[in-house]
């Protein structure tokens, strides 16, 4: 239609033609209104009501894997919310019962700390309180975050069973976890080992892998020599390279590698000042030399011979500490030279400092020559009081400062004469990801899970060892997206050493376990394994809670009756929080109504992260106590990143909120910038982004509004069969048909991105941009009962039915307003109802390729009107009746049967075949069709605005026939 103003001078006809009306505003509103929608959805009760409504439709159980109750939500958590709520959403409408029970993680380091720092800051000890007080604090501290968490992630419009979720800390949830815990000790992979583990002396307990993070560190670095007995090695020393100063006086080995090239070598020249001496020889990997030589300030040396593993084998060397003290004679020994796989000549000096207390290789090369454990080291990370020279120093200080243990090491081996050379490395090391403080390897004795051994345990089916069990479940029964999250796990599984699952903290599950008083962790009445023991511990856990553990008198109450209490000792470590997240498969999936009638779930979601944490570890649990995984599927998803793609810190000031995004935008903005992203890796967000993201928005919902507008007084009486439209409408229905395949496939496969570019394209480009466009004319000015009008009317109630439900899971609470605007109600939502099924007759392929070339051909129509509109020789394509050459004598045929006047949107069109005279308007990429501009002849229509010579000669003054007509 024209944009012009009507002649005044004839009647008016502006309240004849038929606009658009609707309530549903330009501006959304969102931050103020979608709390509205939000309490509305809680007097419905959506979430109850779809469960009671889906009785009888295949079940999907997304397992929701537990936040921890400790501080506001982050934008990750945001991230991993909505993508959680999509996949529900969807499955849901899909035709799915679709279930998820959120959950807490409760137990923990990171609560205790804090009930901690509390303590600290009025000067008490937490040491000095009943442990029951204490575990009740903490209970109270989680319990409160759990209630600010709920809301914030309703806030977000996550839908769940939220009146009800599950929290590793009720007593149903504790009884399980214990009970869990105890098919390990009675299948016998439990077992109580000495060996390094992450020890945090801050917080004064061991670390998962999972609770440990990077950071980078300056560590001394120290070249010691080790004197060989004598006549060997030529009296060559054989040099270490270390960044652990610390661990020397742990040192019982000295570890090569016989692949590697090693020579004697004597130095010849020095600097002035440097701990290295001229004359003395050392044997070091040929392919290190040089830079041994130069971190030791030597100017020149001479390789003299080649050293071969044989002649290093069997050699004895000097610890570098003998005689330090005397009259005292802890370091008065010999310690081997030995071969390991592990060393190698990419750094150091091509041998290895060997202390088996401290480190993993160092232990495992240990085991294998049978080299003695040392208990140096306390749990505050300072030497044991009597160690000589060294006794009671600090490794870490209680703040996380290095103490005086590496600088003490370093004097002492100077004054030993046993210093080659020293200096400093910046480095990633390990830090505790709880106080931010360094860990070190600590040899202490922990209860262990023994995931290669053998399992009687009639569950068999995927292996006999909880690792061979996790292996083939990865590969056989688990579907990954993306298909790396699979590569990553089981390289993890494949090599991570036995489960540690033991803490030396107070709030937790403990492990509820007796060990006989005087046997040996080796021997075979070492743990008590009882099954109405066991029994009464899970009745009683399940009446009283994991805190009656505690309780004095329990042992006795348990044990009583069965076995004599006086002849164990109850165990009053804590279980690993990574082992309660890991059970939550038992009490969630396993036994809640709502769960999984084979508890297993369909999809475990979380972030990459989560490899080694949650998925790791439900996987171990799993196959211990049900043979295989507790999941079907899992997908991964990447972190957050600023807009510059880096890391968020609250000290750089680049974090984002999203509470701060919610009252600026909207939720929806916020769930739409997921979808919007691509979450299989790290996703960037930030100012320019959102209003990008809001910018699409508004494109939507303006197509959404425009939609509602023309629908106004849409009823079933007007509705008109498929096989009665024209063919622009039908085309619309193959593209829906089309649509419904690929948004359905979309979303079975978890990719939101996908989803919602392509409904968005066919909102904007084949809606907008097109159809929208072209059937203004008729929704405004054809006949109520015209079947041109009827069908555009049908054709937008069912594409509005589509694409309300195919955004749905994505735009939670503006597809509920799109919905209200023609379904009001209290008992009406969007999220009460399904995809509509779409009939496969729709899709017509040949007619899509055939309006594919429609298009293709208005789109030079188009082109050609804007360089007469630019010129001015035109204001408005309605005054244009272009003539439009088409070569191709198909396609003339074809179009011969459209109405192309009404497509190019001008008054009159005619078609022509062969070649266009010279100066008609082309577009290479278009070729064969060529358009030559006329003027549209005759006068305006004074209702429609086209252009036809037939304006003035009806009964109503002005108009054209089609408006006479409509006008009675």
């Amino acid at each position: 239609m024209c944009a012009d103003t009507p002649d005044t001078t004839l009647p008016d006809y502006r309240e004849t033609v038929f606009l658009p009306e609707t309530s549903f505003a330009m501006r959304a509103g969102l931050p103020a209104r979608e709390p509205e929608w939000l309490a509305k959805w809680q007097r419905l009760g959506v979430y109850d009501r779809l469960r009671a409504g889906g009785k009888g439709r295949a079940p999907f159980v997304l397992h929701d894997g537990p936040p921890y109750a400790n501080g506001h939500l982050h934008i990750g958590h945001a991230l991993n919310k909505v993508l959680k709520d999509m996949v529900v959403r969807s499955q849901q409408m899909m035709g799915r019962d679709a279930r998820y029970v959120p959950g807490w993680d409760c137990h923990g380091l990171p609560i205790e700390w804090k009930i901690e720092e509390q303590y600290r800051a009025k000067g008490l000890d937490k040491d000095d309180v009943d442990i029951v007080t204490f575990r009740q604090e903490c209970r109270r501290f989680a319990e409160g975050w759990i209630d600010i968490q709920r809301e914030e992630f309703k806030r977000l419009g996550i839908t769940g069973k939220w009146d009800k979720p599950y929290l590793t800390m009720d007593y149903h949830a504790e009884a399980v976890i214990a009970d869990e815990f105890m098919k390990f000790v009675m299948n016998g992979s439990l077992y109580q080992g000495s060996k390094p583990v992450m020890w945090s002396p801050v917080e004064k307990t061991a670390l998962a892998e999972a609770e440990v993070e990077y950071h980078d560190h300056t560590s001394h670095t120290i070249w010691v020599r080790f004197v060989p007995q004598a006549g060997a090695l030529d009296g060559a020393s054989v040099v270490i390279w270390t960044t652990t100063p610390w661990t020397i006086p742990q040192n019982r080995a000295v570890a090569f590698n016989p692949g590697i090239a090693y020579g004697v070598y004597s130095v010849d020249a020095v600097v002035e000042g440097a701990t290295a001496k001229a004359g003395e020889k050392i044997v070091v990997a040929d392919a290190l030399a040089e830079g041994v030589m130069k971190s030791a300030k030597v100017e020149g040396f001479t390789r003299l011979r080649d050293v071969t593993a044989a002649e290093m084998g069997g050699v004895f060397l000097a610890h570098p500490y003998r005689g330090i003290a005397e009259g005292n004679g802890e370091w008065d020994f010999d310690v081997p030279l030995l071969p390991g796989d592990h060393v190698t000549d990419d750094a150091g000096t091509g041998f290895v400092h060997t202390a088996p207390s401290h480190g993993d290789d160092d232990y495992q090369l240990g085991l294998k020559f049978g080299l003695p454990m040392t208990y140096n080291v306390e749990a505050d990370g300072s030497y044991r009081a009597d160690l000589p020279v060294f006794g009671g120093q600090a490794i870490l200080t209680a703040e996380g400062k290095e103490g005086p243990a590496n600088v003490s090491n370093i004097k002492a081996l100077h004054a030993q004469g046993a210093l080659l050379a020293k200096g400093k490395l910046k480095h990633s090391y390990p830090h505790s990801w709880r106080s931010k403080a360094p860990l070190i390897f600590r040899n202490t004795a922990q209860w262990f899970v023994a995931i290669d051994k053998p399992l009687d345990d009639g569950m068999a089916t995927y292996g006999e060892s909880i690792r061979s069990r996790a292996l083939n479940s990865i590969n056989q029964l688990v579907q990954w997206t993306p298909q790396t999250g699979r590569n990553r796990l089981h390289s993890m599984i494949e090599a991570r050493p036995d489960w540690v699952l033991s803490r030396q903290r107070a709030w937790g599950v403990p492990l509820t376990c007796f060990v006989k008083k005087g046997a040996k962790p080796t021997d075979a009445d070492f743990l008590l394994r009882n099954a109405e023991v066991n029994a009464r511990i899970t009745a009683a856990f399940e009446a009283e809670g994991a805190d009656v553990w505690y309780v004095q008198g329990f042992k006795e109450r348990v044990l009583g009756g069965i076995v004599d209490p006086l002849e164990y000792e109850q165990v009053f470590d804590v279980l690993d929080v990574w082992f309660d997240s890991g059970s939550t498969h038992a009490f969630v999936l396993r036994d809640r109504e709502d769960g999984a009638s084979d508890g297993i779930a369909d999809l475990y979601l979380e972030g990459t992260d989560q490899h080694r944490g949650w998925f790791h570890s439900s996987m171990l649990q799993a196959c211990g106590t049900k043979g295989r995984a507790p999941y079907r599927g899992v997908l991964t998803h990447g972190f957050t990143l600023d807009e510059k793609g880096m890391k968020m810190s609250k000290s750089l000031g680049n974090t984002v909120a999203p509470e701060e995004v919610i009252k600026e935008y909207g939720a929806d903005i916020l769930r739409l910038w997921v979808a919007q992203s691509d979450y299989t890796v790290d996703l960037r967000i930030g100012k320019e982004i959102l209003k990008g993201v809001a910018d699409s928005y508004r494109r939507l919902r303006n197509t959404m509004r425009y939609m509602l507008g023309a629908l106004h007084g849409f009823d079933e009486a007007e509705r008109l069969p498929v096989d009665q439209m024209p063919e622009l409408d039908r085309w619309v229905l193959h593209r829906l048909a089309e649509l419904d395949a690929e948004v359905r496939a979309g979303y079975a496969r978890y990719d939101f991105q996908g989803v919602f570019r392509e409904v968005f394209t066919f909102a904007t480009t084949d809606l907008s941009a097109f159809y929208f466009d072209v059937i203004k004319d008729t929704l405004y000015c054809d006949a109520p009962d015209a079947v041109t009008r009827r069908a555009a009317r049908t054709v937008l109630d069912l594409l509005y039915h589509r694409l309300t439900g195919w955004l749905a899971p994505i735009l939670v609470f503006t597809m509920e307003e799109v919905w209200l605007e023609r379904f009001p109600g209290e008992d009406s939502s969007v999220h009460l109802t399904d995809f509509p099924e779409t009939p496969a007759s729709w899709r017509d392929d040949a007619l899509g390729a055939k309006w594919a070339q429609v298009r293709q051909v208005r789109r030079v129509v188009t082109a050609a009107l804007e360089v007469q509109r630019t010129a001015k020789v035109i204001g408005s394509s309605l005054e244009a009746a272009p003539e439009v050459y088409v070569e191709s004598a198909a396609l003339q045929a074809a179009l011969t049967k459209v109405d192309m006047a009404q497509v190019a949107i001008t008054s009159a069109l005619a078609l022509s075949s062969g070649a266009a005279p010279a100066g008609a308007f082309t577009m290479a990429d278009v070729p064969g069709v060529a358009v030559v501009f006329a003027p549209a002849a005759g006068q305006k229509c004074q209702r429609c605005w086209q252009i036809l010579p037939d304006v003035g000669t009806h009964s109503h003054p002005g108009v054209c026939q089609r408006c006479d007509t409509v006008l009675g």
